[in-house]
């Protein structure tokens, strides 16, 4: 644990890991194979809850892997005291669409999930569920405003979710969103937006956050569930590739361009859509149509190849030490 998180007294499950990334949850991507290989990397692994779909009349999903992964990660602490994992987060979707939010919560608690990650609205009824239990709710939110809301609705930590990142995203610099937050709040923050190397991890710490969320980065690996041609798109493109545009789920997001080109459409030239399009009742953020919609988030172009999840967090914890070291002895430290 770093000088700098002890003194923002973090809650104890944010406390030890190898260094302070948070992998984010990604939308059919994040699978229990991949959150246990981020967990034992030394990272928060996580996922949505709404990843776990059962056919109809089957039993719950999620139960099955909250199991998993937990079970798997008991293993490796009995296996490896001195390099235990890190511990895995649940995403829940608290719009209200989500008909399976109320099921899904009362599973999480059961099973005593350590974090959980809120998306798509602040509510208190969710909060007191994980704190129930012991967890730790991180609040994602694209601006200041939304961040005092999440908070002053029991909300222990937050996500800001700046401009670059993948999936929905905002539209500020992290710059200004960083610094507007940490003026009034000093609890548990971490920052997404084009996070995918150990020099933008620093950066993040240096501007005040906690944390780096890391997502796209995650796409490119062999746990991911993901398409081929999505990885391999991951790692053949650029920022430039990325498109922002509010048509696939209602709410404002980056995607691949060479995914909405294969749709058959110009990326330059795509239509809006509002909010009243979000509908989670089926446990999809997105229409069927749009399912080869790739998000992608504008850090990509540190993506070369396709491997381990285990190698992405390797890549990263060296550059973020050596970025540290240099700046270290430019500084005189």
């Amino acid at each position: 644990m770093t000088e700098s998180q002890a003194e923002r007294h973090l809650p104890p499950a944010l406390r030890e890991l190898r260094i302070p990334m948070i992998a984010a949850p990604l939308f059919i991507i994040s699978v229990p194979e991949l959150v246990i290989a981020q967990c034992k990397a030394g990272i928060v692994g996580s996922f949505p809850a709404l990843n776990a779909r059962e056919a109809e009349g089957e039993p719950p999903l999620l139960e099955a892997w909250l199991s998993q992964i937990s079970e798997a990660l008991d293993r490796h602490n009995q296996d490896n005291p001195d390099h235990p994992a890190a511990p895995f987060a649940v995403n829940q979707i608290v719009h209200r669409s989500n008909t399976r939010l109320e099921r899904d919560l009362e599973i999480c608690t059961k099973h005593k999930v350590p974090i959980w990650i809120t998306s798509l609205g602040a509510r208190v009824e969710v909060n007191e569920a994980a704190h129930s239990c012991g967890g730790v709710v991180l609040h994602d939110v694209i601006n200041n405003t939304f961040a005092r809301k999440a908070i002053d609705k029991g909300a222990d930590g937050l996500v800001a979710v700046a401009a670059g990142a993948g999936g929905h995203a905002g539209q500020q610099s992290p710059l200004a969103l960083i610094r507007e937050i940490r003026e009034w709040f000093d609890g548990p923050l971490a920052l997404s937006g084009a996070i995918a190397t150990g020099e933008a991890l620093l950066a993040a710490r240096a501007m005040g956050a906690d944390f780096g969320y890391v997502g796209s980065p995650f796409i490119a690996t062999d746990e991911a569930n993901a398409d081929v041609g999505y990885k391999d798109m991951i790692v053949d493109s650029g920022a430039e590739d990325i498109v922002y545009s509010s048509l696939f789920t209602g709410v404002w997001g980056n995607y691949l361009r060479g995914s909405v080109e294969a749709a058959g459409m110009d990326p330059d030239n795509l239509p809006q859509a509002d909010a009243s399009s979000m509908n989670f009742s089926s446990g999809s953020s997105k229409p069927k149509a749009w399912k080869t919609i790739w998000g992608s988030g504008q850090g990509i172009g540190a993506i070369k190849s396709v491997g381990p999840a285990a190698s992405i967090v390797d890549r990263i914890a060296g550059e973020y030490t050596r970025a540290g070291t240099r700046l270290a002895a430019e500084f005189g430290g």
